[in-house]
């Protein structure tokens, strides 16, 4: 890590962005080493992220049916 990356994850964290939200980003970042990490982790976060990568705007079925 360097002091960019650190400065980078405090302007992240004033956003409060929701946890989730930071894996998927952590995702599309990722290399192969790091997202089987990820996965190992979060498997659920990493379905929901090639599925929404898959689908027209990132909207799932599941979206129009919220419960």
């Amino acid at each position: 890590m360097t002091l960019y990356d650190y400065r980078i994850s405090r302007e992240l964290g004033k956003r409060d962005p929701p946890f989730a939200a930071l894996i998927m980003a952590a995702l599309r970042k990722a290399d192969t080493e790091n997202a089987a990490k990820l996965r190992s982790a979060w498997p659920a976060v990493c379905d929901e992220t090639q599925a929404r990568l898959r689908s027209p705007g990132g909207v799932l079925a599941s979206d129009a049916n919220p419960g």
